[in-house]
């Protein structure tokens, strides 16, 4: 789950992404925990995971927080996965409700050192080893398999969330969410958090023109790498 305001509803997209979770503890074993940067109120939110049938939950809270931008809000998420002991899969819903961006997910994957794919819209496979993912990009799709530990971005269409239960609520009505601060975070540098660690700030906010024009690179990643730049230096957008 991911940064949130003031209001503790859960992001929606993040529900798919954690009946993805559930359903796939479901095929291969294993704890699906969650986790969140929020106010320490986010707890009530929390608990509604521990009643879809969540293991554990928790909240990186700290007013040193405050003003993330993408940057720093998958910094902190990242750093709150460590301080866990990492993750063999990580899903995130595709983007949040206020931001929109869909990439705190994949900054998080970059943070962390891991392969990642966003959009994906169907689990094809999943065993104790690694995961087999349908991403949608647009006008194509593609197949992905990827070797834990990995990072997933999940649509709204892959799957239908499951209701909260009675019978979870009442048996994990005392269960514990556990608070993060930055001091228990391993990296304290405060130019990596909040405000002071975000390079970005929203001016205004819109939906970019649709366009039908794509480019597909071939070679090796670090050829890629260098197409990419040279392709963004010429349009000089860098």
């Amino acid at each position: 789950m991911k940064r949130l305001s003031s209001n503790t509803r859960t992001n929606p997209y993040d529900l798919f992404a954690l009946e993805t979770a559930l359903d796939i503890r479901e095929k291969v074993g294993g704890t699906v925990t969650v986790l969140t940067m929020g106010p320490e109120h986010a707890d009530v939110m929390m608990k509604d995971a521990y009643t879809m049938g969540a293991d554990e939950a928790v909240i990186l809270s700290d007013r040193k927080f405050a003003g993330s931008d993408v940057l720093a809000t998958s910094y902190t998420l990242a750093q709150g996965i460590r301080v866990l002991g990492g993750a063999d899969l990580i899903i995130c819903g595709r983007q949040t409700t206020d931001g929109d961006t869909s990439q705190v997910g994949p900054a998080m994957a970059e943070h962390l050192g891991i392969p990642h794919c966003a959009w994906v819209s169907e689990i094809v496979d999943v065993t104790e080893e690694n995961i087999q993912v349908r991403q949608n990009l647009v006008s194509v799709t593609q197949v992905s398999k990827m070797n834990y530990p990995c990072l997933i971005t999940v649509d709204k269409d892959m799957c239908v969330p499951r209701l909260p239960s009675y019978k979870l609520s009442k048996k994990t009505a005392e269960r514990p969410v556990k608070i993060l601060s930055f001091d228990d975070l391993p990296d304290r540098d405060m130019t990596r958090y909040g405000l002071i660690g975000s390079p970005t700030s929203v001016v205004r906010m819109f939906a970019p023109p649709v366009s039908d024009s794509q480019v597909y690179i071939e070679g090796s990643a670090e050829e890629k790498a260098q197409k990419i730049l040279d392709i963004l230096v010429t349009k000089k957008i860098i």
